[in-house]
């Protein structure tokens, strides 16, 4: 089993940042993609970011410019740093990692976070 637990969710004012950390740990061999989607009330959970094993990323064009998403594959960790936080950012945060478990198996398995709360809001 693989775990992914965030951290660094919170209440900022618009304008503000904030840095999400995720961290993977169990049974792990090697992980593909890893990415952030964010769920708003009401509203369907959408990609914010995504990375590649080798660095290549992808974003929602509401964040371009404004978010960057890193990882540091030694320590299967994806990191999103939020800038110029606005009110419609406010969303339930979850990370995402496809994750290969064994070297005799190539098969990706998909495992999300728990979710961290970000509120923007003055």
């Amino acid at each position: 089993q693989v775990q992914l637990v965030e951290s660094g969710g919170g209440l900022v004012q618009p304008g503000g940042s904030l840095r999400l950390s995720c961290a993977a740990s169990g049974s792990i061999f090697s992980i593909n993609n890893m990415g952030w989607y964010r769920q708003a009330p009401g509203k369907q959970r959408e990609l914010v970011a995504a990375i590649t094993n080798g660095g290549y990323t992808n974003y929602a064009d509401s964040v371009k410019g404004r978010f960057t998403i890193s990882r540091d594959n030694a320590k299967n960790t994806v990191y999103l740093k939020m800038n110029s936080l606005k009110p419609e950012d406010t969303a339930v945060y979850y990370c995402n990692a496809e994750v290969r478990g064994t070297w005799f198996d190539e098969r990706l398995y998909d495992y999300w976070g728990q979710g961290t709360q970000v509120t923007v809001s003055s």
